[in-house]
This record gives C-alpha cells, structure tokens and sequence, in this order.
C-alpha cells in the first residue's frame, strides 16, 4: 500500500500519460524494489544503448542530487566539514546535497573503450556489474527492444551476484522482460515512440523516491 503522497505521483503520471495506466502496477513494484534497495544503503545500476544511454544518465542525475525537493546534509556532518576547514567546510555544508546512489554503467569512457578494445563489447556493462555490483544492489536495464545483447550479459551477471533486475522495455518486453523482477513495458512498439514514454516513467520513479527519503 503505498502512501497517500506516492500514489498521487502515479495518478498524475497517468493523467497526462492515459497509455501508460497498463503499466502502473508494475511502476508501484519497481518503485518498492528500488526504496528497499535504499533503505538498506545500496545503490541503482543503470545501463542501455543510444538514447537508452542518455536516459542512464538522466536517470543518476535525478537521484545523485535534488529533483524537486531540497536535500541538505545532516547538521552533524555540516558541523564537521566546518570543523575541518571553517571556510570551505561552511561552504560545502551549505551546498551538497544528499543524493540516492545510482551509476550509469554508460559513462565510463577509459574502462568501456578499453574493454570493448581488449576484450569483449557486448560485455561492457557485465564487466561493471561484477566490478560495481553488490548484493542488494538494483540493476535497471533499459532497451526499447527488451533483446539488447549487452543489456542481456549484464542481466546474467546480476541475478549471479543476488541483484534484483528492472526492465524498463517496450510493448513485446522481449528477453528483458523474460528475466526480469519487475518489467515495465510501456505500450508502444515504435522506437522512438517507447522512449518518449519511458522519460514520464523514470520521472516518476526520481520524484516517488525523493518524496519518499527526503519530502517531508
């Protein structure tokens, strides 16, 4: 049962988004895995291919620092920045912000180009997962598709290590949605067209996660 709050998210997610009401039981699912991988202090992996890249980003950009909400540091870690360096440390307590783990496997340019060269590109997020990947770590798999091939390893690699996977797909799901906890398979089989959809669905996975660890 989700909070009054969090509900009201969906609701208006589906409001402006009417296609998307076929999937709002499985947003409410991968919203729960993702609070209690954060509850117990893990963290969010994130991979996909092309614009799917793109939304890897965006998505670590929302939860690494504010979306709508402020998010100030405890007083007791802004008090010892302080006392550390009285000016760089007051400076600091008054700018960072708390953040929601989360690493977007498509931007390490030195470690993916070095593998892709040296050993095996369709291995490049699996490779991360083992490197980053811990039990009761999240990995969010994205592809339009649901049959990305390195998305695919990267699934492999994280149920071995005791990851929970999201899929977020298109209509047919494809082998995503096949290995999958929880996919969401946005009603759409054109490309372009899926990922459209999937901005409004992260969106308000971001804005159900920070209301929920930082809103009042």
């Amino acid at each position: 049962m989700l909070e009054k709050k969090l509900e009201n998210h969906i609701n208006l997610l589906v409001e402006r988004h009417p296609t998307l009401t076929t999937v709002k039981k499985d947003i409410i699912e991968a919203y729960l895995i993702l609070k209690e991988c954060y509850e117990n202090d893990h963290k969010l992996l994130i991979a996909g291919n092309g614009g799917s890249a793109a939304d890897s980003e965006h998505i670590a950009g929302e939860l690494m620092k504010r979306f709508k909400i402020l998010r100030p540091v405890p007083d007791t870690f802004a008090d010892k920045l302080k006392e550390i360096d009285p000016v760089r440390g007051e400076k600091l307590g008054h700018n960072l912000e708390r953040g929601l783990m989360a690493i977007p496997l498509v931007a390490h340019e030195a470690l993916t180009t070095a593998y892709i060269n040296d050993v095996d590109g369709l291995g490049v997020f699996a490779q991360q997962l083992y490197g980053f990947g811990r039990p009761g770590d999240v990995f969010l798999g994205i592809s339009t598709s649901g049959n990305s091939k390195n998305v695919m390893s990267a699934t492999v690699v994280a149920r071995a290590l005791g990851l929970k996977v999201i899929g977020l797909t298109g209509a047919k799901g494809g082998d995503l949605a096949e290995v999958a906890d929880v996919a969401i398979k946005v009603p759409e089989t054109e490309t372009y067209i899926i990922q459209e959809l999937h901005l409004p669905v992260y969106h308000c996975l971001c804005l159900m996660l920070e209301d929920y660890f930082f809103g009042n």
